[in-house]
């Protein structure tokens, strides 16, 4: 079953300003998928049209295999979350258990429950020894694995990153697509990276670059990276480390692509001494 799926999806904030043009796509179960785009590319408008939070001008959005619409949007909402930008704005509580806890109560699930969803969830993200902790005390990172532990609290099949490290530093970037590559990798579930850090397509299946409200290039990690001068046209660049093992390879030096130092260091080293002996 696919997880999300567009189907000829148009919508504008206003006339003749489409955000989202005849866009089909679509995420399979399990998988892992990076969106990536510049600033106003539809990236966004794609998070909140698949969970209902804006509604479609045309076309057709299913999650889970169910119609995106007003009758369906309880059970697509327990099924699909949204992590945002900003942690701070996404806080209703000001210990971290009761924040974990706010969207499984509201879904009336029963208090033992809660307490289990609570644990799962801390634990998902290691967080279970700030339990007790004032989240305004905590750093960018550790507020963003608090709203990602809210949203794994309500057990989703399907999670969406929109621009969830954007305010973070580069170690509070890389704790947070950790969490969420274990989160793919050990608990199965499907998500969809919004992102305009290359570097983090790195960790996906599938990446897919939007452009004016359209899908313009797709294809594994590896592929897209392949591409950079295509890239460039679109307003993005290879990551600093991205460029050094292009700039390897065009050397004669036949390194993979790697968020790695430590990874991309073993690389040069067996290569160097693949050719000295």
């Amino acid at each position: 079953m696919k997880a999300l799926e567009f189907r000829n999806v148009s919508f504008s904030y206003g006339k003749d300003a489409f955000a989202i043009r005849n866009l089909n796509f679509s995420v399979e179960e399990g998988e892992f998928v990076a969106v990536l785009g510049h600033n106003g590319s539809g990236k966004s408008t794609l998070a909140r049209l698949s969970d209902g939070l804006l509604e479609a001008d045309g076309g057709e959005i299913f999650a889970l295999g169910m119609p995106v619409e007003q009758k369906n949007l309880y059970e697509v909402r327990k099924n699909v979350g949204i992590v945002f930008q900003n942690p701070d704005n996404q806080a209703v509580a000001s210990i971290v258990e009761d924040d974990v806890a706010f969207g499984a109560e509201n879904v009336g699930l029963p208090r033992e429950e809660i307490g289990k969803r609570i644990d799962f969830a801390l634990k998902a993200v290691g967080m279970e020894t700030h339990r007790h902790a004032t989240i305004s005390r905590l750093s960018g990172g550790q507020k963003q694995r608090v709203a990602i532990a809210g949203v794994l609290a309500l057990k989703p099949k399907v999670m969406i990153l929109d621009e969830s490290t954007a305010m973070l530093d580069p170690r509070g970037r890389r704790e947070i697509t950790d969490v969420v590559l274990r989160l793919n990798k050990e608990e199965h579930i499907t998500v969809v990276l919004i992102t305009h850090f290359l570097e983090e397509a790195l960790l996906a299946d599938r990446a897919v670059v939007m452009n004016k409200g359209e899908i313009v290039m797709e294809g594994t990690p590896a592929d897209i990276f392949s591409r950079h001068e295509e890239l460039l046209t679109y307003n993005l660049a290879l990551p600093r480390i991205g460029q050094i093992c292009k700039g390897l390879r065009e050397g004669g030096i036949p390194v993979g692509d790697t968020l790695d130092v430590e990874k991309l260091a073993e690389e040069i080293a067996q290569c160097v001494s693949s050719r000295s002996i």
